[in-house]
């Protein structure tokens, strides 16, 4: 039951980026400010940044598995 629970925040994040990039571009189509690849672009440039903190704090916390 443990394990579940400590492997449902990474699954949780992963479907609200998900969801971000399904219904971003809805709200940017309806401002009409930004255009389409643009708004994808800032998803992937999201997804990319939270990676890398992610990836950051994992070798801060835990030094001796790198």
């Amino acid at each position: 039951m443990w394990r579940w629970r400590r492997k449902q925040l990474p699954f949780i994040i992963f479907l609200a980026i998900c969801f971000n990039i399904v219904l971003s571009p809805l709200v940017y189509a309806s401002t009409s400010q930004l255009e389409a690849r643009h708004t994808y672009a800032l998803v992937g440039l999201g997804i990319i940044t939270l990676g890398i903190i992610l990836y950051l704090f994992d070798v801060i916390f835990r030094p001796e598995r790198y």
